[in-house]
């Protein structure tokens, strides 16, 4: 159960990036109020969750009704998780993690940040949701499925925490303490989503042998 629940608080913190959405939510909300701020954090996080759980709670069955099997899922989740943890190593920027120019160009635009870009894809991004299935997915049980969950919960707590002392994070840690950060999730991310991609490949062979057998 605790490996169980450090896999996944680590899947999770690496995929969401607290610090990071606290860096940006920081930049986007300078001229806000804190009352404003307070509200549009817990707002996004609300929202997040929104997002999230019904994958997890259905993304099984989903999985089921397209044929996809477990195998699979293991795999290409592994796949997208590891080019997230390159990103993050190298402190690059990319959709699954982040946001595009073009997309923060937009947000500073409007007012209400909660829902884009903070809730998704910030917060509740490709990786993130892909995490949440795979991880699901391979539970051994019921009550690893819910410890999957109150991780996620945990990290998403973590998040809105962050976000809400935003300002003073950003200027203790600065560009340096965030890309630190980062890069040491990155590496315990690529070596999580390896094992993924190596269990989806055992796991297709198994089921190979089993049709053939």
């Amino acid at each position: 159960m605790l490996e169980t629940a450090l896999i996944a608080f680590t899947t999770f913190f690496a995929t969401v990036g607290p610090p990071d959405v606290a860096a940006v939510f920081a930049a986007l909300t300078t001229h806000a109020t804190a009352a404003r701020r307070r509200w549009l954090a817990m707002r996004a996080t609300l929202i997040a969750i929104a997002i999230l759980l019904p994958f997890a709670l259905f993304g099984s069955s989903v999985l089921e009704a397209f044929g996809i099997s477990l195998a699979a899922l293991q795999t290409a989740g592994g796949l997208l998780l590891f080019l997230i943890a390159v990103d993050l190593v190298f402190a690059r920027d990319s959709g699954g993690v982040a946001t595009t120019a073009e997309e923060e160009a937009e947000a500073r635009q409007r007012e209400d940040i909660s829902v884009f870009p903070i809730a998704t894809p910030l917060i509740a991004g490709p990786g993130t949701i892909g995490a949440t299935i795979v991880l699901i997915a391979d539970s051994a049980s019921t009550g690893s499925a819910f410890l999957v969950v109150a991780m996620l919960l945990c990290v998403l707590a973590v998040t809105l925490l962050l976000m809400l002392v935003a300002p003073a994070v950003q200027r203790v840690l600065g560009v340096t303490g965030l890309h630190v950060i980062s890069r040491v999730m990155g590496l315990l991310l690529a070596a999580l989503a390896v094992q993924f991609i190596f269990d989806g490949i055992t796991g297709g062979l198994i089921e190979v042998a089993r049709e053939a057998g």
